[in-house]
């Protein structure tokens, strides 16, 4: 990477630790009749990657766009990055990347241009877009496309650089919605690994998803939203312990037999685990959790409301 490029964060200032990368208190978004939004508290801490799940319809892309500062809300408040973003809509917009559910590529331009808008978009000395570019089409292993038409591109090629164009001006707070909507298998598993880049980068990552296995692999924390509301936020292990659907687990031991136990939380897994090993002396060759997980924990709250 070049010094124009992306490059791990410097130590924050003491006044900086702890603070968070978005906080919305009672946020809302009406539309005449339909309120997209409705009492919204949400807190995402900096340096995390949090996921943002729910149904179609349960204002999901509203509230990333209210982060974004391209709605206004219409009630409550919201600071992203310590900043009000209806009040200073630029100074978020400094520290923000947003990639969209749409891919918002330009089809007359090169790579390396569109790159190169976004760079002048954003005010950059044109000194700095050549190792700029260089850094971005790298980190998305776009290098060798760098002079390829845009709609020339693989639906998964345009994504990472939809992603490029997010990263321009070297944001610390990342919204992205739906980045993974229509990618194949493989492109899928390279877009994760780039987030997981991004992550060690230091960046807050906000993400939208329908696929939840994966999100559940990259998030640190999750929030659960059905028509405009928060149902649930947190750890999802930690979100199913507190709802109180328990935990079934299935153990196989050496001599092929089969159990499945219901426990608690982790605690009585944990002791659960230790009893058939220590105290009846069983061969235990494995130990898995059923029924956990994001999916579980989604399918557990959620009602299919459509608004």
């Amino acid at each position: 990477m070049t010094d124009s490029g992306l490059h791990p964060p410097e130590a924050p200032a003491a006044a900086a630790i702890g603070a968070m990368a978005v906080e919305a208190v009672a946020l809302t978004k009406r539309y005449e009749r339909l309120t997209a939004v409705d009492q919204l508290d949400l807190v995402i801490p900096r340096g995390s990657v949090f996921g943002l799940i729910g149904p179609n319809g349960a204002g999901k892309s509203t509230t990333f766009s209210m982060i974004a500062t391209l709605l206004r809300p219409t009630s409550g408040t919201i600071m992203v990055m310590g900043v009000d973003p209806t009040r200073d809509p630029v100074a978020v917009r400094r520290q923000l990347g947003y990639m969209p559910d749409i891919l918002g590529v330009y089809d007359n331009l090169r790579v390396d241009e569109y790159l190169q808008f976004f760079a002048a978009s954003y005010h950059l000395p044109r000194r700095e877009w050549p190792g700029l570019v260089d850094s971005l089409l790298e980190l998305v292993d776009l290098t060798t496309k760098r002079a390829a038409m845009v709609n020339s591109l693989s639906r998964g090629m345009k994504q990472r650089l939809s992603l490029a164009r997010t990263l321009v001006h070297d944001p610390d707070l990342l919204v992205l919605d739906e980045p993974a909507s229509g990618l194949d298998p493989r492109a899928r598993v390279e877009l994760r690994d780039l987030l997981r880049q991004l992550r060690d980068l230091g960046k807050t990552i906000v993400i939208s998803s329908h696929i939840l296995a994966e999100l559940e692999e990259l998030c640190s924390d999750v929030a659960i939203m059905e028509a405009g509301r928060l149902l649930a936020a947190g750890p999802p292990r930690q979100i199913l312990d507190q709802l109180g659907h328990g935990r079934r687990v299935r153990v196989r031991f050496a001599d092929g037999t089969v159990e499945h136990h219901d426990v608690a939380d982790a605690d009585a897994q944990a002791d659960l685990l230790r009893r058939l090993v220590v105290d009846d002396q069983r061969t235990v060759v494995e130990f898995v959790e059923e029924d956990g997980g994001l999916e579980h924990v989604f399918m557990s709250i959620t009602e299919g409301i459509v608004q």
